[in-house]
């Protein structure tokens, strides 16, 4: 099947690379201080833009969202339902990636996947800022984790580069804006502390529903005669987000929500920006794969 090219003409790509520019820049250790007054005139115009955007995606879901019950049990149960009724979900992209798709199709895919990679890791350390204390000691843990307890072979972030670079993905080819766009979405709620519940419920969102893509995905790859040591990240996030999702929702959705019922809405609200974000992905993918809806 044919593959196309990204537009970058079109307003979105060119909205979507100036905000990942700003989170390239804003999160990147620097020594340079002799520029900061243009560095922050620069950063003040992304980050209205930013705001603008995560408005817009925020108000996209905000009817749903408001529907959601305050109260732990009622919230939670709500929230996990999303893995089945939530945007995105069953979509048929990825039965098409385990059981059909060749090889330079799967580049293609995992091309857009590094791109929406906003560093699952950062954006945990970003939101678990001034949490109370149960919920910030299970954020340190799934950092933990996402740090490969302390061995290099086992971060989860440079698993998925190890991947790209045993399939000879070029990471500097261009992708759609939808990929960019997924991790400027994350990025910005992490990033900004005035949606940090939001955080909270788009990187659980994460955790509730990646397994089940993840494990096709790492089944087309097996299929196509991909070695387990370069299938390791999709491998893993099969199995290690099911346990994620449950001390998650356990350890830090449950009791925020029982703590202050007020929050649910944005705990909410971020679950479902997250997974729009994610089927505006998914419907891209297929449209420029030629795969059926």
């Amino acid at each position: 099947m044919s593959i196309a090219v990204a537009t970058p003409a079109s307003d979105e790509n060119v909205l979507h690379e100036e905000l990942r520019k700003l989170n390239e820049a804003r999160l990147r250790p620097e020594l340079d201080t002799r520029s900061w007054r243009a560095s922050l005139e620069k950063e003040t115009e992304q980050r209205l833009l930013e705001d603008e955007f995560l408005e817009s995606a925020r108000c996209e879901i905000a009817a749903r969202a408001a529907a959601a019950p305050t109260h732990r049990d009622g919230f939670l149960a709500w929230f996990e339902d999303l893995r089945a009724t939530g945007p995105g979900q069953g979509d048929p992209l990825f039965p098409y990636l385990e059981r059909e798709a060749t090889l330079d199709e799967l580049r293609w895919f995992l091309r857009q996947e590094v791109a929406g990679e906003a560093g699952f890791d950062d954006l945990v350390a970003l939101t678990q800022l001034r949490m109370p204390d149960r919920a910030k000691l299970e954020l340190a843990r799934n950092y933990w984790d996402e740090m490969g307890r302390g061995m290099h072979s086992a971060m989860h972030g440079p698993m998925l580069s190890r991947l790209a670079d045993a399939l000879g993905i070029d990471q500097q080819a261009e992708v759609v804006a939808e990929a960019v766009a997924l991790g400027n979405l994350l990025a910005g709620l992490a990033y900004n502390r005035r949606y940090a519940f939001h955080a909270v419920g788009a990187l659980g969102v994460v955790e509730l529903t990646a397994p089940d893509r993840s494990r096709m995905v790492n089944l087309g790859l097996k299929r196509l005669g991909v070695p387990a040591r370069d299938r390791q990240y999709y491998a893993l996030h099969a199995t290690v987000d099911l346990r994620h999702s449950l001390t998650w929702n356990r350890e830090v959705i449950g009791p925020l929500v029982a703590e202050r019922p007020e929050v649910a809405v944005a705990i909410a609200e971020g679950a479902l920006m997250r997974l729009r974000a994610g089927e505006k992905c998914f419907i891209r993918y297929r449209r420029e794969l030629e795969v059926a809806a």
